[in-house]
């Protein structure tokens, strides 16, 4: 099978004598970052549609997978048989209704389901029983943000509409726009903030991924001010020869163009 070829390879690499210097080295928290980088890695050419480089990222997240448990075999705690046998179980224990007898006729009631399944978990892993309790702290700021405002849904501490997020969405604008009469740079910051997580929660209620549509944003600025930059050296100028308005009315022009 293609998983134990690629384990045999990362025994082989991991090898004290005979192995790659680099993997022999490598620890689970020296590991952890190209884990994420792989994991954005795969989220981009998702967002990009290419099927070829999705499948390359995910051998690359896989790989990632593999190693980590290696790392864990080599120190007698678990492998990578483990970590399959872990996910399968929690699958199935969460998935009552596909094997075994519970009913459910939505993706909202399994999402709440999901989250009332994960937090007798932690209950009976003698966690603390919060509702936030066992949300990330190194999840990206967005995604965590999301997750906190669907825990606190999950006990209708919520908006009801997407128009009542939106009026919040406004308020702190103004408390925004205050603050920056008064110059103060730390309240700033903290309406900064306000306004993020108000932003994310609207993301939260119309159904939209407040990564993803970041990633979209970033992406579709990137590509028109690559327009403008392209433009401006064919004249043999760049960005910085160019003056506010100029540069404005060529972002104008940017938005007309096709993507």
């Amino acid at each position: 099978m293609s998983i134990e070829r690629l384990r045999a390879i990362m025994v082989a690499l991991r090898d004290p004598r005979k192995g790659c210097p680099w993997d022999r080295e490598q620890s689970w928290a020296s590991i952890a970052p190209h884990t994420l980088e792989e994991a954005y890695e795969l989220a981009d050419a998702i967002e990009r549609g290419d099927a070829q480089d999705v499948r390359d990222e995910l051998g690359d997240l896989l790989f990632q997978v593999v190693f980590q448990a290696r790392i864990a075999e080599e120190q007698g705690l678990f492998d990578f048989d483990d970590v399959a046998a872990t996910i399968s179980d929690k699958l199935e224990r969460r998935h009552p209704h596909v094997f075994g007898g519970d009913t459910v006729r939505s993706a909202d009631e399994q999402t709440a389901a999901w989250e009332r399944h994960k937090a007798a978990e932690r209950i009976a892993a003698g966690s603390p029983a919060g509702v936030l309790d066992g949300i990330t702290l190194g999840l990206p700021a967005l995604t965590r943000a999301a997750k906190l405002g669907r825990r606190a849904a999950g006990v209708h501490f919520d908006w009801a509409t997407p128009s009542d997020v939106l009026d919040k969405v406004a308020e702190e604008c103004a408390e925004l726009q205050s603050a920056l009469e008064a110059g103060s740079s730390e309240a700033v910051t903290e309406e900064i903030g306000d306004l993020l997580f108000s932003v994310v929660q609207l993301a939260r209620h119309v159904g939209t991924d407040p990564e993803a549509a970041l990633r979209a944003a970033n992406s579709k600025f990137e590509r028109r001010f690559r327009r403008m930059e392209a433009w401006l050296a064919a004249e043999g100028r760049a960005p910085r020869d160019a003056g506010p308005d100029e540069l404005e009315a060529l972002w104008a022009r940017a938005k007309q163009e096709p993507g």
